[in-house]
């Protein structure tokens, strides 16, 4: 339910239909005016504190918006940890009530509420930091693909508004897409221990750093450029997150 929640949200913020309609001070709408229009406010203006550098202004905001994500990342991996440690003692009241009849499921319930409460954990406090990440960051997209001014710039070896004609942005967004998803299942227990969850993720492994690559070959190198950006900073998030995490986990033990 909770996936369909997520596409549904992405789908109506998105805004699928506007996608191609430059955004100024006067474009309509609150999704316009309160999400797309100030970040594309912001790419101008921080271009004109870099000379004119378009390239710069995005990956300065983008490191921005990620620095402000920060503590509902951390909130998220927080969450992903206290369900991880819980897994076990899931796992063995997933066995003492395994018949599917509808009074033992109830009962199945009943104890896996019991044992959230426990241990204090929320099964949808991982979620709802993605919820608010969501406008932000597609936003971002919006603003970048529908700036103007990004589009007649280049940067590097590329011109924002077009494909990067080497294919080294999507590479990097292809590699370090891989890098992130290979660091956090390196750190998801749960994977290791329900063989289901470690198909799927292994497939997600390979599959979204393909499907990113490929559109980073046709897109603009200005969002390709944004992806970059922002999977290095993900990158190094989670090298640092976690190793103390793990730390403590290891000290506790």
């Amino acid at each position: 339910m909770l996936l369909f929640m997520l596409i549904g949200a992405t789908a109506l913020l998105t805004g699928c239909m506007e996608v191609d309609q430059p955004i100024t001070s006067e474009s309509e709408g609150i999704w316009n005016s309160i999400f797309v229009y100030p970040l594309s406010w912001a790419i101008i203006n921080l271009a004109e504190l870099f000379n004119e550098s378009y390239g710069i202004s995005i990956i300065v905001l983008t490191i921005f918006i990620r620095l402000i994500l920060l503590p509902l990342n951390v909130k998220q991996l927080k969450s992903t940890k206290a369900m991880q440690a819980v897994q076990p003692e899931l796992q063995e009241l997933q066995k003492k009530y395994s018949s599917k009849d509808q009074q033992t499921q109830q009962k199945l319930q009943q104890e896996t509420m019991a044992l959230f409460q426990k241990h204090g954990v929320n099964p949808l406090a991982g979620c709802l930091p993605i919820l608010v990440q969501m406008p932000i960051l597609i936003a971002m997209y919006h603003a970048i693909m529908r700036t103007g001014e990004v589009s007649t710039h280049s940067f590097l070896w590329f011109e924002l508004g077009s494909p990067d004609p080497y294919f080294i942005l999507p590479i990097l967004t292809a590699g370090f897409t891989y890098l992130q998803q290979k660091l956090m299942m390196s750190t998801n227990n749960t994977a290791k221990t329900n063989p289901q969850m470690a198909v799927q993720m292994q497939i997600m492994l390979y599959v979204m750093p393909l499907m990113i690559g490929i559109f980073a070959v046709f897109f603009p190198a200005a969002l390709a450029l944004y992806w970059v950006t922002g999977n290095i900073f993900m990158v190094i998030q989670v090298l640092l997150i976690n190793k103390p995490m793990m730390s403590n986990n290891g000290g506790e033990k």
